[in-house]
């Protein structure tokens, strides 16, 4: 008998401690490190970042209401009580690109040092948190490294070394650290669908001599991109890459957040097998104008109201938004990206033309093959 288990395996997010992808100060005083991530900030501004710190006030009151105060422009001054775990702070931090840490305080999964020469014995103490130092940086021109330090870890003195002035070096050499983890892509051609007002299996239409799914699924294949077939249970589809609903009963929406379910650290780019007119031309735009920082990136009619969630680029950090929205008792793909922060790219309305009915396929079929 093997061993029972209780939980169901699902594959966990490639999470640091806090959150997707972050980084701790280590090394100098609260004062420098809050400077040098307002500075760098300045310089990063096409991400979403965070700061997270610990409260330097010593009279701390339980609030008997949390307060939430919103300014006209949506930014949000808060307080909560809120205890810190990794939990709680990895939805917390799920929509941001990067979140830098006061190491003084809590422990980052990546770690910068700060060589401060007055603070050897606050370095020292934390030395087995200095596990995965990216670089460093010096406080003053004459510090040099403590000896520990290179019993520790003889290669310290390869890394990249900044001063604490070079801010623009720092803010790049973080840039790049954001863009190393920015995910890959994969497609996801959904085939699940009931198709009942068509009478038959939408995968299953024929444009273009074959099977419209084997059509899309070329589509992305040829962009690159390891694609899947998004099917129901009860669908025979004899094909390997294919991914199963396990959010049952929920169309498109279930099936995204199937895709995410075997695989939650990807970016899937979903395109349904009723839009017979998206061609390789709006997919490299697609792929061209992706924004990673967003939550999705998406294709719009001109002259429609809403974007086509059917063709976008759902991004890691959107699945935690779709599964808000589930617990809310919503399953509308589209409803996720018109509240939410998503890159949107207009085109002519006549490339996403949905097919829904024999009548409207005879009249594809027939534009298509003149």
């Amino acid at each position: 008998m093997g061993k029972h288990q209780k939980h169901a395996k699902l594959k966990l997010r490639d999470n640091d401690n806090f959150a997707p992808n972050e980084i701790a100060f280590v090394g100098t005083k609260c004062d420098v490190i809050s400077n040098l991530v307002n500075e760098v900030s300045k310089n990063l501004t096409t991400y979403k970042l965070a700061y997270f710190d610990a409260s330097h006030s010593k009279d701390v009151l339980l609030n008997t209401v949390e307060t939430f105060t919103f300014h006209s422009k949506g930014t949000l001054n808060g307080s909560l009580n809120s205890s810190v775990n990794k939990f709680n702070q990895r939805v917390q931090f799920s929509q941001y690109d990067y979140v830098f840490i006061n190491g003084n305080h809590y422990q980052g999964a990546k770690q910068i040092l700060v060589l401060d020469k007055d603070k050897e014995a606050s370095v020292l103490k934390r030395l087995d948190q200095l596990n995965h130092i990216q670089f460093v940086i010096k406080l003053t021109e004459d510090v040099e490294f403590f000896d520990f330090l290179e019993e520790k870890n003889p290669q310290i003195k390869n890394l990249h070394c900044y001063h604490i002035h070079e801010t623009d070096k720092i803010s790049q050499h973080i840039e790049n650290l954001i863009k190393e983890k920015i995910a890959p892509i994969q497609g996801l051609v959904l085939a699940g669908g009931k198709s009942t007002r068509m009478g038959t299996d939408k995968g299953t239409l024929n444009f273009y001599g074959k099977n419209q799914r084997d059509v899309a699924i070329e589509l992305l294949e040829k962009n690159h991109l390891k694609t899947f077939l998004s099917v129901r249970e009860d669908q025979e589809i004899g094909i390997e890459n294919k991914i199963t609903d396990k959010f049952v009963g929920l169309g498109p929406f279930g099936a995204i957040c199937s895709a995410f379910q075997e695989n939650p650290d990807v970016a899937w780019l979903v395109i349904a097998t009723d839009l017979p007119f998206v061609n390789d031309e709006i997919i490299q735009l697609l792929l061209k104008h992706r924004n990673p920082s967003k939550a999705a990136t998406s294709i719009k009619g001109i002259d429609k109201q809403f974007p086509e969630p059917l063709v976008t680029i759902w991004e890691p950090k959107s699945y935690t938004l779709l599964l808000n929205y589930l617990a809310q008792g919503y399953s509308c793909p589209r409803k996720v990206l018109i509240n939410s922060d998503v890159e949107i790219i207009e085109v002519d309305d006549n490339f996403i033309r949905n097919i829904n009915t024999p009548e409207e396929f005879k009249a594809a079929h027939k534009e298509i093959n003149e």
